[in-house]
């Protein structure tokens, strides 16, 4: 099903001003471009699109209530900067499953226009950069552990 149409089903017969959890996962958007979400849902507190096979997040509208949105299983490998002037208030973010391959992606979000909004994001969800940095550290971890193994072992020769 087209994102569109999921959210005509998904408004129930309600104006998309009252709406305040939008949950639009596993339906398909055309491009990889999010369509059919526009400035009309002022009020919306919850966005959820969750393996829509999103590329983009270009034509995300201005969403100054959003707290929580949940990008995970897209395609998304860039363009989080967006996400500042679009959504202020965003607390929550979820991009695990994406194609970030590194770090310097996701700078943007921490270099934001406004602080306001730097101090209030409580949680960046970044499965697979995370695994790949727990990677580098186990490694830095036994690099210095052998360091130290091969310093302790010259103190004991010393000592003998």
């Amino acid at each position: 099903m087209e994102m569109k149409k999921r959210i005509n089903l998904e408004l129930r017969n309600r104006a998309p001003e009252e709406v305040t959890e939008l949950v639009l996962d596993n339906c398909l958007c055309v491009n990889g471009e999010i369509e059919g979400l526009n400035d009309t849902f002022k009020k919306l507190e919850f966005l959820s699109m969750a393996n829509v096979e999103l590329s983009s997040l270009a034509r995300l509208p201005s969403l100054n209530k959003l707290r929580k949105l949940e990008l995970s299983d897209n395609i998304i490998s860039g363009g989080l900067e967006v996400l500042a002037e679009k959504c202020p208030n965003l607390t929550y973010l979820n991009l695990s499953g994406n194609k970030i391959k590194d770090l310097s992606t996701v700078e943007a979000l921490m270099e934001m226009k406004t602080m306001k909004m730097k101090r209030k994001m409580k949680l960046v969800h970044l499965k697979d950069l995370r695994k790949r940095r727990k990677r580098k550290r186990t490694m830095m971890m036994k690099t210095n552990r052998a360091q130290n193994w091969e310093r302790e072992k010259r103190k004991w020769a010393s000592l003998t």
